[in-house]
């Protein structure tokens, strides 16, 4: 996920925080037209990219393809991994963050 994803996704966390706390529209973070789905649908489908060429550079390392080095694979392997790791790390924040708008007293 890029800067810009998640930007726009605090943004929005927060704009659903403060609406939640019933603060005026004023101080809620204008929207920029990107839906909180969209986002997210990108984000898990570049992560599922990322896996599908890392498995793809595995399989033809490993039927003897002479254009893929081990190089290429543990570096392909690894970004996937990576990718893979930090957005878990993102839906597990989100979870949290949506509970804890959930729990806000009104």
């Amino acid at each position: 996920m890029n800067e810009i994803n998640v930007s726009q996704l605090l943004s929005q966390l927060r704009t659903t925080a403060a609406a939640a706390a019933g603060k005026p529209a004023a101080t809620v973070a204008p929207s920029n037209g990107a839906d909180f789905a969209g986002l997210m649908k990108n984000a898990i489908n570049s992560v599922n990219q990322s896996q599908l060429q890392a498995d793809k550079l595995v399989t033809a390392f490993e039927l003897g393809d002479s254009k893929v080095n081990l190089a290429d694979v543990m570096i392909a392997t690894q970004k996937a991994n990576i990718s893979f790791q930090a957005m878990s790390q993102v839906r597990n924040r989100l979870v949290a963050a949506y509970q804890e708008v959930i729990n806000m007293q009104v």
